[in-house]
C-alpha cells in the first residue's frame, strides 16, 4: 500500500527521488535536497531507510554509464573504515529517539553543506592535503558514519577524491561502484532497524523512473546550466532547511 499522500506531498517525492538521479549525473548539491525532502515526509529516522532502495536503484544507473572508469584498488583501501563508520552509525540509530534524530540530521547536512560550499569555492584547497594512512581512514569512516545515519555522504568523499587529485571520469566511475556497494551492505542494517518494508519498497518502486530522469536531464543539462549556480542556490536551501531541522527558527 502507497503512503497516503496529498499531490503536494507527491510532487515533493517525485520531486526527491529526481535530485536522486540528478546528483548522480554530477549536480552533487542536489542529494542534500533529496534527503531534506525525504526527512519532512516521513521523519528524520524513517526516511534513511524509505530513501537506500532508491539509492541503489541511481547507483545501478550510474554504474551502467562509469562503470569502466573505477579505480578498484582505492574501492577496496576504504572500504574496511567505510564499513566501522557504518556499524558505528547503525549502533547510534539504535540509541537515538525519534525526537532528537531530526537534529543530528540537521546538523550532519548542514556540514555537508558547507563541506560542499568550501569545494565549490575553493576547488583546490584539499589538494594539499597529505595521502597519509590515517586521514583515509579518517574520511573512510565519515563516510559510512554519514551515509548510515543520513544517507549523505557523497560530498565527504568527493573531497577524499579531490585530495588525491582524481581525474573527473574516475571519480565519478569510483564513486558509483563504491555507494553502490555501501549502499547494498547497509540493507540489512537498515532491516534490523525496521526502516525497509513491503510498503516503502512499492513507494520506491514508483519513483524509480523519477530517478532515470534526473539522471538523464542532469547528464544532457550539465553543459547547458550553470552548474556553480544551481549548486550554490541547492546549498543555500540546504542550509536554511537544516537550520529548521536543528530548531534555530
Amino acid at each position: 500500500m502507497l503512503p497516503n499522500f496529498t499531490p503536494t506531498q507527491w510532487l515533493l517525492a517525485v520531486l526527491g527521488a529526481f535530485c536522486i538521479g540528478f546528483a548522480k549525473a554530477g549536480f552533487s548539491g542536489a542529494g542534500l535536497a533529496n534527503v531534506l525532502i525525504m526527512a519532512w515526509l516521513f521523519g528524520a529516522k524513517e526516511s534513511t531507510g524509505v530513501v537506500l532502495p532508491m539509492l541503489i536503484g541511481g547507483d545501478i544507473l550510474s554504474v551502467l554509464v562509469y562503470h569502466q572508469h573505477a579505480r578498484w584498488a582505492t574501492i577496496r583501501s576504504m572500504l574496511p573504515p567505510t564499513l566501522a563508520g557504518i556499524v558505528a552509525g547503525w549502533g547510534l540509530m539504535h540509541w537515538l529517539s525519534a525526537a532528537a534524530y531530526g537534529p543530528v540530521i540537521g546538523w550532519i547536512v548542514l556540514a555537508l553543506a558547507a563541506l560542499q560550499a568550501w569545494r565549490r569555492w575553493r576547488p583546490n584547497a584539499f589538494e594539499h592535503v597529505p595521502h597519509s594512512r590515517p586521514f583515509a581512514l579518517s574520511m573512510g569512516g565519515a563516510t559510512g558514519f554519514t551515509t548510515m545515519v543520513a544517507n549523505g555522504a557523497g560530498p565527504v568523499m568527493t573531497l577524499y577524491f579531490l585530495a588525491r587529485r582524481t581525474p573527473k571520469y574516475e571519480l565519478v566511475g569510483t564513486m558509483a561502484w563504491f555507494f553502490l556497494i555501501v549502499n547494498v551492505v547497509k540493507v540489512p542494517f537498515s532491516v534490523d532497524l525496521g526502516l525497509i518494508y513491503g510498503n516503502s519498497l512499492l513507494f520506491n518502486l514508483v519513483l524509480v523512473p523519477a530517478i532515470a530522469v534526473g539522471i538523464f536531464a542532469g547528464r544532457r543539462l550539465i553543459s547547458l546550466v550553470s552548474q556553480d549556480l544551481f549548486e550554490w542556490l541547492i546549498l543555500a536551501f540546504a542550509a536554511l532547511a537544516a537550520l529548521r531541522m536543528i530548531g534555530v527558527f
